[in-house]
C-alpha cells in the first residue's frame, strides 16, 4: 500500500474521491487471545488511519495496559471499554473505520468468550466477509468451530482464515498447513463458504499485513490487505422491493404517507406494489425523502411514500413488488441463536422483533440442536446459553417474509423476553411449515354469547394461583358450590385431578410446567368459548405463562385470583408431606424450595389466607363477580 499526499485545499475533490470507492464490511471473529484487536489495530496503523495525539495516546496506554513490554499493543485501538483493556479481553462489538487506495472498509471486532457469543452474531449479521483468526499455537478451538458455523450459518461466503501468531512458533509452514487442511475439511464437510483464503500472519510483526514477509517465503498468496482491495464484493442483486411499514404520517384528513426503510429492491412513482397481508394491490404515488421528493429509491434509503388508492395499511404492514411479493405465513421452520443464561422453555411466549414491528411468538420443543465440536445434530430438549438450535416457530398473526437466504433483512428476526424485555435470541427464518397455509378458521354459526346469553351469565376464567397448601383447590371448590347452586354454569379444572388424565404425561421441571399450563389455558378457553364460568386451580409459577393465558382471552375474562400464602404457613398446612420432602433431596423441582414462584403483580383478587377462611375467601370471589356483572 503507497502513501498518497493528499492536496486538502481540495476537500471536495478529496470527497468526490473517497465517495467513488466502494465498501467493504467484514468481521474478525475466532476464540479468545487469537489476536482480532490486534490485527485491526495494525490495518488502522499501516492504512494511516492514526493520527498523531492518537498514536502518542497509544504508546502511552501501551505502557500502562498493554501485554507486549515495550512495543506498541495494538488492541488497544479497538479495546475501548475499561473492563477490556484492565482485563486484556474484547466484551462489545467495536466497529472501526479505514481506507486505503482503493476501497473503504468498515470492521467489527467482536469477543472471543463464548458468553458474548451474541455480540458476534450481531456482528455479522452485517457484514459480507469474516476474518477467521487463529492462534497458531493453539489451532482451530470450539470457538473458533461456533464463529465459523455462525458466521456461514448468517450467509457469511468469503472468508479470510487467518493464522496468526505465526512468529511465536518459528513461521512453520507445516503447523500453518495442518490448521489450513483442517479448516478446508470442515468447509468442506459442515460449511458453506464459497471461497476461504488462508493467509499465515503475524499481527504484531506486521508480517503478510501489507508487505510479503521474508520470514514466510513458501507462502505464495496475497497479503491481507491485497486481498480486502481486490475481494469481489456481492452487490446488491436484482431483489424484488420490499419496505416494511414502521410508521404512518396522517398530518390531515387529505394526506396518508407511509415511511420506512427499503429492505430490498427499488422504488418508483407508477410502479404497482402490493401491500401485505391483506393482498390489496395499488400504485406508487410519490417518493420523498429529507431532500424532497425523488424519481427512485434504492435498498438501504428511507423514504416516504403516498399512494395513488385509499388502502388499509398500517404499521406492520410491508409494501412489497405486485409481480414478486414475499410468502406470508404464521408458522416457520427456523434457526435459532440463544444468548441468554436461562433457559430458553419450548412453548412459553416470547415477543418476536422482525422489520415490520413486534408479534407474540412461541417456539416449539427443538427439533435438534448443533454440537459445535463436531457439527452433529444432537436431540434436545431446550436451548441453553450460546446454543443452535433447528426449531418450529409459531407466531399469532400471519406476517409477510422472505427466506433468509433470499433476504437477511426479512428473513431474520430477535427474540425478547416479555417480562425482562431483554434479548434472549436470534434467529433466521428457513422457511414456512406447509400446514400453516392449510388450517384455516372454521365459521361456526353459534357463538360464544349466544351460548351465554342462554345461561344468564358472563363467561370467564377465574384463575386461582398460589403455593402448593395456600388453599387455592378448597376456595375454588367453595365459590364452585355456591355458583352451582345459584344456577350458574361451571366447570372447575383443578391440577392434580388434570395430571391423572390430559397432563398425565408431563412432571415438573420448567419447560414441563409450561406446556402444563399451556394446555389449560387452550382447554379453559374452549370452556368459556362454551359460555362457562371456568374455575382453574393451578400453583402456575411462572407470570409470563399466566400473562399469555390472559392475552389469549378477550379483555376482561381472565380474572388472576393470587391466593397469598407465606412459605412457612403453607409448610405447616402440608399435610401430605411434600414440601419436608421438597427439603429433604427427595422430591425436586418442588415450587417454593429448588423452584422459583412469581407473584402476580397486578391480580384483579388477593386473598390472604393467614387472615381470611375459605368461606370469606369465597364470598370476596362472588361479590367481586357480582360488582363486575359476570353473574
Amino acid at each position: 500500500m503507497t502513501e498518497r499526499n493528499l492536496n486538502f485545499s481540495d476537500i471536495n475533490a478529496y470527497i468526490s474521491e473517497q465517495s467513488s470507492k466502494d465498501t467493504l464490511r467484514f468481521i474478525t471473529c475466532g476464540s479468545v487471545d487469537d489476536g482480532k484487536s490486534t490485527l485491526i489495530g495494525r490495518l488502522l496503523y499501516e492504512s494511516k488511519m492514526i493520527f498523531d495525539d492518537q498514536l502518542s495516546a497509544l504508546c502511552k496506554d501501551s505502557s500502562k495496559f498493554g501485554t507486549q513490554g515495550t512495543d506498541i499493543d495494538f488492541a488497544l485501538l479497538v479495546d475501548g471499554l475499561s473492563a477490556e483493556r484492565e482485563q486484556g479481553i474484547t466484551i462489545d462489538v467495536a466497529y472501526r473505520f479505514f481506507s486505503t487506495d482503493k476501497r473503504k472498509f468498515i470492521v467489527a471486532d467482536t469477543p472471543g468468550h463464548e458468553q458474548y457469543t451474541r455480540n458476534m452474531a450481531t456482528g455479522v449479521s452485517t457484514a459480507s466477509l469474516a476474518i477467521i483468526i487463529i492462534d497458531a499455537r493453539k489451532g482451530i478451538l470450539e470457538q473458533t468451530r461456533r464463529h465459523a458455523f455462525i458466521a456461514s450459518l448468517l450467509g457469511i461466503k468469503q472468508v479470510v482464515l487467518a493464522i496468526n501468531k505465526l512468529d511465536l512458533v518459528e513461521y512453520s509452514e507445516d503447523i500453518f498447513n495442518k490448521i489450513a487442511s483442517g479448516f478446508d475439511l470442515l468447509q468442506k464437510e459442515h460449511l458453506y463458504f464459497t471461497h476461504v483464503q488462508a493467509i499465515p500472519l503475524s499481527a504484531l510483526k506486521g508480517d503478510n499485513i501489507v508487505e510479503k514477509s521474508d520470514k514466510t517465503p513458501w507462502y505464495r498468496g496475497p497479503t491481507l490487505i491485497k486481498w480486502l482491495e481486490t475481494v469481489e464484493i456481492e452487490g446488491h442483486v436484482d431483489r424484488p422491493l420490499r419496505l416494511p411499514i414502521q410508521y404512518v404520517l396522517r398530518p390531515n384528513l387529505d394526506y396518508r404517507g407511509y415511511a420506512g426503510r427499503i429492505a430490498a429492491g427499488s422504488i418508483f412513482p407508477g410502479q404497482r406494489v402490493k401491500i401485505l397481508p391483506s393482498g390489496v394491490s395499488t400504485l406508487i404515488k410519490e417518493i420523498t425523502t429529507m431532500d424532497g421528493p425523488i424519481k427512485k429509491s434504492e435498498e438501504g434509503s428511507s423514504v416516504l411514500i403516498t399512494l395513488v388508492d385509499e388502502v388499509d395499511a398500517s404499521r406492520g404492514d410491508m409494501i412489497v413488488e405486485s409481480e414478486r411479493p414475499a410468502e406470508i405465513s404464521d408458522q416457520f421452520r427456523a434457526m435459532i441463536v440463544w444468548m441468554n443464561e436461562q433457559e430458553m422453555i419450548p412453548n412459553r411466549s416470547y415477543i418476536m422483533k422482525v422489520e415490520s414491528g413486534l408479534i407474540n411468538i412461541k417456539i416449539l420443543k427443538p427439533r435438534y440442536k448443533i454440537n459445535i465440536n463436531n457439527y452433529e445434530r444432537l436431540p434436545a430438549d431446550v436451548l441453553e446459553l450460546n446454543d443452535i438450535g433447528s426449531c418450529n416457530i409459531a407466531l399469532d398473526r400471519k406476517i409477510p417474509f422472505d427466506s433468509y437466504n433470499e433476504n437477511k433483512t426479512t428473513g431474520s428476526f430477535i427474540l425478547i423476553d416479555r417480562e425482562t424485555n431483554a434479548t434472549v435470541g436470534a434467529g433466521i427464518i428457513r422457511y414456512a411449515l406447509r400446514r400453516a397455509s392449510n388450517i384455516h378458521w372454521q365459521t361456526l354459526d353459534v357463538s360464544k354469547q349466544s351460548r351465554a346469553n342462554i345461561k344468564l351469565q358472563t363467561p370467564c376464567i377465574l384463575w386461582f394461583t398460589g403455593l402448593s397448601g395456600s388453599g387455592k383447590s378448597t376456595i375454588a371448590n367453595i365459590v364452585e358450590k355456591k355458583l352451582h347452586a345459584n344456577l350458574r354454569h361451571t366447570m372447575l379444572l383443578d391440577g392434580d385431578n388434570v395430571r391423572h388424565g390430559l397432563n398425565r404425561d408431563l412432571g415438573f421441571t420448567d419447560q414441563d410446567r409450561v406446556e402444563n399450563v399451556r394446555r389449560i389455558t387452550e382447554v379453559s378457553k374452549l370452556l368459556v368459548e362454551a359460555g362457562l364460568i371456568t374455575l382453574v386451580s393451578f400453583i402456575s409459577p411462572f407470570a409470563a405463562e399466566r400473562n399469555t393465558a390472559r392475552q389469549t382471552l378477550a379483555k376482561g375474562e381472565f380474572i388472576e385470583i393470587f391466593v397469598k400464602t407465606s412459605l412457612v404457613e403453607a409448610e405447616k398446612r402440608d399435610t401430605k408431606g411434600l414440601y419436608a420432602k421438597a427439603r429433604s433431596g427427595k422430591l425436586k423441582n418442588f415450587t417454593g424450595i429448588d423452584s422459583p414462584y412469581e407473584e402476580p403483580a397486578n391480580p384483579e383478587i388477593i386473598l390472604d389466607t393467614e387472615k381470611f377462611s375459605a368461606e370469606e375467601c369465597a364470598e370476596k370471589i362472588l361479590s367481586y363477580l357480582a360488582e363486575k356483572g359476570y353473574v
